[in-house]
């Protein structure tokens, strides 16, 4: 028989009745299916909605937390050491401007300790220089004439503390040889023994080598030397030349 035919029979045997049950069994074998499939209990469908997000969650990578908190404290290191080079640096630069300015204190310091020594230096050589200057200021001038002779001798005998003054200088300088330094006794008891006397005042030459004062000169005929000299030998044995009224 062919297959088409029995195919064909078999279709019209079906009738509604088992198309409905068949479609039953179908339900039944789906619902079967699906209830299988479900959880058990509505708490299990809770809970397990989720897991699906923890399964989601572990899925993502975990990030490294011990790298970043080495990273942190890393970045924290290098914030230090940058905050405790800032504070050498800084101490170090007080301490060279400490060091400049004491520097600068001590090279002050020190000149005006030079300037002060170069003016006592100064001041000592101008002291020193004032008494040459004084006694420059202070030489004269003498007339080389009787006059001029017996001024400076009186100027010279000041200075030497010796005696006497200017009209007895002069009284007797008139009296023994008339005012001629030149002159000379040959006639006395002096020349008799071969000292005769010399000189405005008519001094012997061992008189006027014994109290020949010093800074004048050494001739007897010398105007100044001559009168100083007599000057000194009355004044100690007379006094003073304003003593002398004769032969002395």
């Amino acid at each position: 028989m062919p297959k088409n035919v029995l195919a064909r029979f078999h279709s019209r045997a079906l009738t509604k009745r088992g198309k409905i049950a068949i479609a039953g069994a179908c339900c039944l074998g789906t619902a079967a299916l699906a209830f299988s499939a479900v959880p058990s209990s509505a708490e299990t469908v809770t809970t397990g909605a989720p897991a699906v997000t923890a399964e989601a969650a572990s899925s993502t990578p975990l990030k490294n937390v011990k790298g970043t908190v080495t990273d942190q404290l890393a970045t924290d290191t290098v914030k230090l050491d940058a905050l405790a080079a800032q504070k050498k640096a800084a101490a170090e630069a007080a301490q060279k401007q400490a060091a400049a300015k004491a520097a600068a204190q001590a090279a002050a310091d020190a000149a005006a300790k030079k300037a002060a020594q170069e003016r006592a230096d100064q001041a000592a050589s101008r002291s020193a220089q004032r008494p040459q200057m004084e006694t420059v200021a202070a030489t004269k001038t003498y007339a080389n004439n009787l006059d001029g002779w017996i001024r400076e001798s009186l100027d010279i005998m000041r200075a030497k503390g010796i005696p006497g003054s200017y009209s007895g200088l002069h009284r007797n300088i008139m009296r023994e040889s008339s005012g001629n330094p030149m002159a000379i006794n040959n006639w006395d008891i002096n020349a008799a023994n071969g000292i005769p006397s010399k000189g405005l005042l008519q001094v012997i030459q061992p008189t006027f080598n014994a109290y020949h004062v010093s800074g004048t000169s050494w001739n007897i005929y010398d105007p100044v030397a001559n009168i100083t000299a007599a000057a000194n030998y009355a004044a100690h044995r007379y006094g003073s030349m304003d003593n002398v009224n004769s032969a002395y």
